[in-house]
């Protein structure tokens, strides 16, 4: 029994912890949207019966071709920074929520975004400079993960 309740509490905690290194809405990636259909160029809202579950947290797509395509190479795919806000990472190191409908694809990586009221971070990330923004994002996001 006690062996039992020690798999539990490691299986728990590993997903605790992967979920902290992700953006998610009630565990799902990307607020639920396709992230293989970014790459298609379209914000697109999964289905929750087209799903899988990838580093303790759950993707959906929008057709079962985009979840075979995942499965084949879910890191091509997986959003950096963990879907928070590019932009936030890069200037502040923050994880800040997105708005899935807010993207870039940069150099066959997916780029999440704020974008709220007068606030677009996707084009403060352009206007700013995204390279040398996202070289901080990157530094960044290596110190957060490795907390």
């Amino acid at each position: 029994m006690k062996k039992i309740i020690l798999l539990l509490l490691i299986s728990f905690s590993a997903t605790t912890f992967a979920q902290k290194n992700y953006y998610t809405k009630k565990g799902v990636v990307a607020k639920g949207y396709d992230v293989v259909a970014y790459f298609e160029n379209e914000a697109k809202q999964g289905n929750k019966e087209i799903a899988t579950e990838y580093d303790g947290v759950k993707f959906y797509f929008s057709s079962q071709e985009n979840l075979n395509l995942f499965k084949k190479n879910p890191v091509k795919y997986i959003p950096q920074y963990g879907g928070f806000c590019a932009y936030a990472m890069g200037v502040k190191g923050s994880k800040v929520p997105i708005n899935p409908e807010t993207f870039e694809i940069r150099d066959g990586k997916l780029y999440l975004f704020y974008n709220k009221g007068s606030t677009n971070t996707l084009s403060l990330w352009t206007e700013e400079g995204a390279e040398q923004l996202k070289k901080k994002a990157d530094k960044n996001w290596k110190r957060i993960i490795e907390k």
